[in-house]
C-alpha cells in the first residue's frame, strides 16, 4: 500500500509500505478521510513536542472497517472513526479513568505512525461507531472532542463568559462546545479573517483582535469589568499563553489546550490574589467523542463548516506547505482517500 512519510522537517516522501494484517485485539480500517490539524502542521515545521522523524502523520481519521478481532459489536464495512490515543490500561492515569493522559500514551501520527496510509491497524478498543455520520463528519469528531474536553475540564456553567484564545480549528470547536454549555463566548485572535469566520459562521457573540490596543480594556468592557471567568488557550503560542493570564477574572479558571515547547511564566501575586486555577487539557476521552457525535446528530454542530480546502491523497505532498501560510485562509484541510 502507499503511505506518505514526513522524513524530516518540511520533507515528505511517498513510500510503499506493507499492508497490515489482523492481529489479536486489533482492527484494520481502510482510511477514507484525513483531517489536517495543527499537530500535523507543527510536526512538518519541526516545532511539535514529543515527536521524532521519520513519521507517518495523521490522527483525524475516518474510514471503513475491514475486519476486527475482539470487537463483536462492530461489523465489517461500517463507517468508523477511532480514538487515536492508545493507552496502557494500567498506569495511574488509566486506573483513574483518564486514559487520555496515560503515562505511556502513544498518539497515532505523533509517537507512532498514523493514518496517511491506505490501511491502518488500530486497537479494537479504540473503534467508534459512525452512527450514520459521513466520512467528512467522522474525521472531524476528534478535533472537536479536543475542544469539548477542554470545556468539560473547565466545568463551564450556563451564563459564564468564556474567552477562547486562538480561532484555529481547535479553538473553533472549543467555542462551539462552550456555547453548547450555555456560555457567552469571546474569540481572541490576530487573524481578522478567522474572527470574521467566528462571527458569521459560528455566531460567536464577541470577537477581539489580539493586536488591537488595550485588549484587557476591551475584555473588561465586554464583561462589565469582571473579565472572563474561563480563559481557554488554543494557540500553542508561548506569548499568547503568558499574556492571557492577565485576562482572567478573580476566581477564574485558565485551561491550556494549546501546547508549546517553552516554559510558561506569570506573575505569582497577580495569579495568587485571584485564587485562580490553571490546568492543562490533553486529548479527549470516549465520553467527549460521544458528546461530539451526539451534538452533531442533533444539528448543534456542523463540522463541515470548517472544511475550507480539500485535496486527494496524491496531492498532499505538493499542497502541505501552502497550508502553513495564514494568507491562504485554511481553517481545515481535508484529504480524500479513494
Amino acid at each position: 500500500m502507499e503511505s506518505l512519510v514526513c522524513t524530516s522537517p518540511r520533507q515528505f516522501a511517498y513510500q510503499q509500505a506493507t499492508k497490515p494484517v489482523l492481529t489479536p485485539g486489533n482492527a484494520i480500517v481502510k482510511i477514507r478521510r484525513i483531517g489536517i490539524c495543527g499537530t500535523d502542521l507543527h510536526a512538518f515545521e519541526g516545532t511539535q513536542p514529543f515527536f521524532n522523524y521519520p513519521r507517518i502523520l495523521g490522527h483525524e481519521l475516518a474510514g471503513d472497517l475491514v475486519e476486527a478481532d475482539s470487537a463483536p459489536e462492530f461489523a465489517a464495512g461500517e463507517a468508523v472513526t477511532f480514538i487515536p490515543y492508545f493507552n496502557c490500561g494500567y498506569c495511574i492515569a488509566c486506573r483513574s479513568g483518564k486514559p487520555n493522559c496515560c503515562a505511556r500514551l502513544q498518539v497515532s501520527g505523533v509517537h507512532i505512525d498514523g493514518g496517511m496510509v491506505e490501511y491502518l491497524s488500530v486497537p479494537a478498543y479504540s473503534l467508534v461507531h459512525g452512527g450514520g455520520l459521513t466520512h467528512d463528519e467522522l474525521a472531524l469528531v476528534e478535533p472537536l472532542a479536543i475542544g469539548a474536553h477542554g470545556v468539560r475540564r473547565a466545568e463551564v456553567q450556563p451564563g459564564e463568559v468564556v474567552l477562547v484564545v486562538g480561532a484555529g480549528p481547535i479553538g473553533l470547536g472549543t467555542m462551539e462546545f462552550a456555547r453548547i454549555a450555555g456560555a457567552t463566548v469571546i474569540a481572541l485572535d490576530i487573524n481578522e479573517s478567522r474572527l470574521s469566520f467566528c462571527r458569521t459562521r459560528l455566531g460567536v457573540a464577541h470577537t477581539v483582535n489580539a493586536q488591537s490596543p488595550d485588549v484587557a480594556g476591551q475584555l473588561a468592557d465586554l464583561t462589565n469589568g469582571d473579565m472572563p471567568t474561563v480563559v481557554i488557550d488554543a494557540t500553542g503560542s508561548l506569548r499568547a499563553i503568558n499574556t492571557a493570564f492577565s485576562y482572567l477574572a478573580h476566581s477564574g479558571r485558565y485551561i491550556l489546550v494549546g501546547l508549546q515547547k517553552g516554559d510558561v511564566s506569570f506573575s505569582h501575586p497577580e495569579f495568587h490574589k485571584r485564587e485562580a486555577t490553571v490546568m492543562s487539557s490533553r486529548n479527549a476521552t470516549r465520553a467527549d467523542f460521544e458528546h461530539v457525535i451526539s451534538n452533531m446528530k442533533k444539528g448543534l454542530v456542523d463540522p463541515t463548516t470548517y472544511i475550507t480546502h480539500r485535496v486527494g491523497f496524491e496531492q498532499v505532498q505538493a499542497e502541505f506547505e501552502h497550508w502553513l501560510n495564514p494568507a491562504n485562509g485554511v481553517i481545515k484541510a481535508m484529504v480524500t482517500m479513494v
